[in-house]
């Protein structure tokens, strides 16, 4: 993860050298990171520079490792600028190219047709689950809730938040069970229905009782538009709860 903020294998080996023993010499530095003599006054430079270490004058020099809170913080504000220079030169430069070319985009969206079909791409999509789970269902059936009990409670298990959003009319579908394994909330006015995973990838259910057309994306404009009209939904409708 060091190397990944922008430290070099050499930086992050005399970082954790500091950090395990506190004040060395360079020399010391060099011997217990295992960074070669000739290369240590260059790496402790750039861990200077970079904010993840400070240094005090005399013979020889000390170097102290910093807090790795402040050090984070750090190299989270110089990414931060640093993306948003990068923001400014594509967008200024490389977006009117793609415009003046008309590029179409080809972007991964599938039209899915049988009931086995559609149910082997929803298996695919819960077994990859691994944050948070949304399902929009206007109609549920008591066959439907035991089949899909299991399902949901592998994902609680998990630790992936449930989200079940289903039509007002509720009564007598023995939605109890549910409720254990998932937040459910209930309003008027679906149509339609979907799944949502991890905010990546989106079957979606259009028509009213029966779906007349199942799409699956993983579009990143297309899926985030049908998270944010779930949300939307969500937090305009009624909170379900059995004592």
């Amino acid at each position: 993860m060091l190397q990944e903020l922008g430290l070099t294998g050499y930086e992050t080996r005399a970082y954790l050298s500091l950090l395990e023993r506190g004040p060395l010499a360079a020399t010391q530095v060099s011997e217990h990171s295992n960074v070669p003599y000739s290369k240590i006054y260059e790496t402790l430079n750039s861990l200077e520079k970079k904010g993840w270490i400070k240094s005090e004058k005399g013979r020889p020099s000390q170097y102290y490792p910093k807090s790795p809170a402040e050090a984070l913080t750090a190299a989270k504000l110089k990414l931060e600028d640093t993306m948003k220079g990068w923001e400014q030169a594509i967008l200024n430069e490389l977006q009117p190219l793609y415009d003046k070319r008309e590029i179409k985009e080809k972007p991964d969206i599938w039209i899915l047709r049988g009931e086995f079909n559609i149910l082997a791409k929803l298996q695919e999509m819960l077994d990859k689950a691994k944050n948070e789970l949304m399902i929009a269902a206007p109609i549920l059936t008591k066959p439907l809730i035991k089949a899909a009990f299991p399902m949901l409670s592998g994902l609680r298990n998990k630790d992936v938040k449930v989200m079940l959003l289903i039509s007002k009319d509720v009564k007598e579908l023995g939605i109890e069970e549910v409720t254990e394994v998932a937040d459910v909330r209930t309003r008027e006015h679906m149509f339609g229905g979907g799944v949502i995973v991890d905010g990546k990838e989106a079957l979606l259910l259009l028509g009213e009782e029966k779906p007349s057309l199942v799409i699956w994306s993983n579009h990143i404009g297309l899926v985030k538009f049908a998270k944010d009209y779930f949300e939307y939904l969500w937090n305009t409708a009624k909170h379900i709860s059995y004592c």
